[in-house]
């Protein structure tokens, strides 16, 4: 039964609607409801909203609904907009000192990519400027990781994935799955991406605009690295001097989390690498802790 805590009064409001919830609920239910109830209570007294903005509000969520569908989820991108989604990850993948941080999944990842031979290219179009990309998976400890997997995807030159472009970009262009020897090294071959927006042509999209905010994401490779015995890393490597570098629309970047994009074209050190042409160099290791 609900334990009954009188009549609604502007002074106890949330108290009462709280009360309300049966001592039978479910206990985590019943802690998640009483400080959502508790907090949203309290916003709307220390704004003291309108009906007509409050109207406005239910009408916003009523479009987010609505843009919503198998392809595109415009709750989680409003989640991502207001930094929920980071502060859930932060939440839960707090790691020890020296470990790999962790950020967003993003909306893009392929569930069954190839898994290719160490050094591939994983672009199959060969469009955009060549990248090669290298490091080691290590522990906390800094021994390297043996068979490691990491599942690695990005955008092309244009800031597209291939899921967005089907019939211009091959299936599964700039995706591969990798995995480390004894030595924990990791290399392949890629194209130097290019930042990109998020969805803008929808509610949040209007919310952004209104709120004189960008809907833009830096450049970026997405890692997701797991291994026996050890907790699955999902991960970005950003490019420093992206122009969005600083004000990534979803809040996905972390200082530890960026790394230099060399470009190189001394013959000497294109040998050295394997390349033909000049091509960006981006080293970057990961510390995976033990599960």
């Amino acid at each position: 039964m609900a334990v009954e805590t009188g009549y609604f009064t502007e002074k106890d409001s949330a108290e009462v609607v709280a009360g309300r919830i049966s001592e039978d609920t479910d206990p985590r239910l019943r802690q998640i409801m009483t400080v959502l109830v508790k907090h949203m209570h309290a916003a709307v007294k220390e704004l003291e909203l309108t009906e007509e903005e409050w109207f406005e509000g239910i009408k916003f969520l009523t479009e987010t609904g609505h843009k919503c569908d198998e392809w595109r989820q415009e709750f989680i991108l409003l989640s991502d907009v207001l930094g929920v989604s980071m502060l859930v990850d932060a939440i839960n993948n707090r790691k020890p000192s020296g470990a790999s941080e962790s950020t967003v999944l993003g909306p893009f990842h392929v569930a069954d990519a190839p898994e290719l031979e160490m050094g591939s290219d994983i672009c199959l179009d060969q469009k955009g400027e060549p990248m090669l990309v290298e490091g080691r998976i290590l522990d906390t400890r800094g021994n390297p990781v043996d068979g490691a997997k990491l599942d690695v995807w990005q955008a092309n030159d244009e800031g597209f994935y291939d899921v967005q472009q089907k019939g211009i970009q091959p299936d599964f262009n700039l995706r591969g799955v990798f995995r480390t020897s004894a030595d924990g090294t990791y290399w392949f071959k890629g194209v130097k991406p290019k930042y990109y927006p998020i969805p803008g042509d929808g509610p949040v999209g209007r919310m952004l605009a209104a709120l004189g905010r960008h809907c833009y994401r830096p450049a970026h490779l997405h890692y997701i690295i797991s291994a026996e015995g050890y907790k699955s890393l999902t991960t970005h490597i950003f490019d420093p001097d992206d122009p969005y570098i600083h004000s990534d629309a979803v809040f996905g970047v972390k200082e530890s989390l960026m790394a230099r994009f060399d470009w190189i074209e001394d013959p000497a050190s294109m040998e050295a690498r394997g390349m033909t042409t000049p091509f960006y160099h981006v080293i970057h290791d990961f510390v995976l802790v033990p599960a």
